[in-house]
Order: C-alpha cells, then structure tokens, then sequence
C-alpha cells in the first residue's frame, strides 16, 4: 500500500513517523512552504518536512493543494491512501478522489466535537475533562466525514495546551498504525458522525490569547493553560506586554474592579476578575525571560493599578 502523507507540525510528524516505523511505504510527503521564523525572518521548514527529509522521502510544498498543477503532482505519487493529519488546507474533491482508499484524517478530537482548526486547546479553555482522536474517512465537508476508529484521552486540572498536544500526537500514531491494517484489507468500518453535540474551532490567532479580566477567574486560568506555549495569554502592566503561563484561582473578598493588581510581601500576585482572583504563578514581562512571580516581583517594581 502506497501512502501519501500530508501534514506540517510536530503533532503530524510523529504521525508519520509511526508510519514509516511500521514499514509503510510512503512515496510523498506534502506539507507547507517553508515560514520565516526569528529576528532575521530566516525561512525554517516545518517538522514535517524536516523528519521527511531526514528519510529521504519525496517532499512537495504546495502554497495551495487546490491548483490543477498541486493535484497532478500528488497524483504522480500514485497514493492508495492518503493520510492527513494537521495540514493545514483543505482539500479539494479531486484529491479526496484520487486514492482508492481514499483520504483518512488523524483529527485531535472526538468527534463531531471541536470539528476545524485548534481541538486541543478549545478543549482546555472549555473546561473538558477529557477529549481524544478520531480517525476519520475525509468527505468535502470540514471534518464531517465517517468515523473510524476513536482513542480516548483525560484532561487532567493542571494540563497545558503543550502537554495535551503532546500526549494526542502519541494517541493519534498509535490509533493510525492500529487502524492502517482494516483500511487495507477493507475491513474499516465507518460510522456516520451524529448530528447531536456537533461543534466547530476556529484557527487562533495571537491576539486571541488577550486576557478580557471581567470573565470568571476559572475561565481565564483555564485560558491560560490553553494558550501555553502559544499564543500564551497576555495583558498589559505598565505599557508592557506581561504573559501569564501558570495561575491558579483564589476567591477571598471582593477589593476592587476587574483588572486590579494586590501585592504582598509574600511574593503573591492577585487579581480581580469578574469573579474571584487569579494568582499568576509564572509570569514573563516584555524583554525579560519566564519567571516565578515572586521572582518578578523582587525584582520589578509595579506601577500600575490595573492590568489591561
């Protein structure tokens, strides 16, 4: 069975490399352009195309699948499946097509819950307590198509985005390389998704990681959790860019408006929210590195009243 792999970050490169290691025969891997990263704005390629690559594997960085000319390069690879995981485009009915087997997509969430973009950290700032893959049989709709097989995860209270992302790569190689085997004989079964509970993720933008300080302190620590280690939630202290990584939520008496800072002697830094105070536990202002906050406020003198 010829695959073709189509995936860009490291959630998909471990993906991949479950396939290769199985003794899959992968004869193209497609993937982003390569981005400008840093300072200087150096294009740097993607993990995918980097482990990719490292195996000597035909590698095509189409900026949109959809061209005629995208279509036939991928055709040349003569796939009998494709495998997608965490592309980033969508793909167009020529594609879905083209394979016998069709196209299979390694989606991080149980669907047809957190259908698009970013399941993983949705997930977390929703509050779930436990989310998943689900391998899926792609159609022309965003994640609608028949499920497959599924793998169930907990969320546990102090998970990160970053941790969580971590432990479904794991769980969506493992699911892939378990379900690969019924795929090619033709013994998968592919279920309808339900109509009920059916929700949609947008793609997350930097500005997205804004703390709004008159939501509940419960919501915005989970926000924080989400968004660490991108687009990290953030405010603003004294004209300053101020991330806050870790927190935890604290309910003493109301002292003032959302968005009021309280300090102590102690090294505790609380604020108002709309609904109890959030005690950042890591922080990192504008041009210093990430910090406990009682490091920071030893060696940071606050001027303001409010974050905003």
């Amino acid at each position: 069975m010829n695959i073709v792999f189509m995936g860009t970050p490291d959630f998909a490169a471990g993906i991949l490399k479950a396939i290769l290691d199985n003794g899959y025969t992968v004869t193209g891997v497609v993937t982003q352009p390569d981005r400008p990263k840093g300072r200087k704005k150096e294009l740097c390629p993607c993990p995918v195309k980097e482990l990719a690559v490292s195996y000597g594997l035909r590698v095509f960085q189409p900026r949109r699948v959809r061209n005629e000319e995208a279509v036939a390069e991928i055709a040349d690879m003569k796939p009998d499946l494709i495998v997608v995981a965490a592309f980033g485009q969508i793909l167009p009915k020529e594609l879905l097509e083209l394979p016998p087997l069709g196209c299979v997509n390694v989606h991080a969430s149980l669907l047809p819950a957190y259908r698009g973009a970013a399941p993983i950290q949705q997930a977390i700032i929703d509050g779930c307590d436990k989310t998943g893959v689900t391998i899926m049989q792609m159609d022309v709709g965003l994640d609608t198509g028949d499920i497959i097989s599924v793998r169930e995860c907990p969320i546990s209270p102090e998970e990160t985005g970053g941790s969580l992302f971590d432990k479904l790569a794991v769980i969506g190689a493992g699911l892939l390389v378990d379900t690969l085997p019924d795929i090619e004989s033709g013994k998968a079964v592919r279920i309808p998704q339900p109509e009920e509970n059916v929700s949609y993720v947008k793609m997350f933008k930097k500005e997205d990681g804004r703390i709004d300080w008159t939501e509940s302190a419960d919501a915005i620590c989970r926000k924080v959790r989400g968004f660490d280690p991108w687009p990290s939630a953030f405010t603003t202290l004294d004209g300053k860019n101020f991330r806050i990584f870790k927190a935890h939520v604290e309910e003493p008496e109301a002292k003032g408006e959302a968005g009021a800072i309280f300090t102590n002697g102690a090294g505790r830094m609380l604020i108002q929210t709309g609904s109890g105070y959030v005690c950042p536990d890591e922080v990192q202002i504008e041009g210093k590195k990430r910090m406990k906050t009682s490091d920071f406020l030893r060696g940071y003198v606050i001027k303001s009243s409010f974050l905003k």
